[in-house]
């Protein structure tokens, strides 16, 4: 049976080098491990508690919810934005993380990587989701990690996965996040 591995990208731009990335790990997935890209993210509504009632749970939540609980393990590709995580995957995570205790996320294997334009490559931002992930109940990889800097110019005529030193780099985290949701 295959690992399967659900890709979070937390940029809804068109031509976003975090969804590039995402893209080259659906293709440079290990074998026995499949990546798919989560999509819908932009469609689910700010976590509101008045609204999270059984009946009352937005379709594109419980979508997301389904497909989170659905995979073996989760990897969030975050930009970061003023030094800090996208508002929408925070909202993904907040979501994901109720009810308390029993959220989709909880127990998951989960890592985090991206790419940003500064010469960190988004590591604030990085670091902001792996506390959001764990404090939602996610088991967070902590030392699984790849940030790449300098997104614009780096990938401004390459895609990630044509990137011999971002993809090898992709491989081992995608191999590590397989060995981690198989154990």
């Amino acid at each position: 049976m295959s690992v399967r591995i659900v890709a979070l990208v937390g940029s809804l731009r068109a031509g976003s080098h975090n969804r590039q990335l995402a893209e080259a790990a659906v293709k440079l997935a290990p074998e026995g491990a499949e990546v798919s890209i989560l999509e819908g993210l932009a469609d689910i509504p700010f976590y509101n508690e008045d609204i999270d009632v059984e009946g009352s749970v937005p379709a594109a939540a419980t979508a997301v919810r389904e497909a989170v609980a659905a995979a073996d393990a989760v990897i969030l590709f975050s930009p970061e934005y003023n030094g800090t995580i996208p508002a929408v995957l925070k909202n993904a995570i907040d979501w994901l993380s109720r009810p308390y205790g029993g959220g989709a996320l909880t127990g998951k294997p989960v890592a985090v990587v991206g790419t940003a334009y500064g010469q960190f490559g988004g590591v604030w931002a990085q670091d902001e989701a792996r506390k959001a992930a764990g404090i939602a109940g996610a088991k967070v990889l902590e030392d699984v990690k790849l940030s790449v800097p300098g997104s614009v110019v780096r990938f401004a005529e390459t895609h990630p996965v044509d990137d011999e030193e971002v993809a090898a780099q992709l491989v081992a985290v995608l191999g590590q996040i397989s060995v981690a949701a198989a154990a």
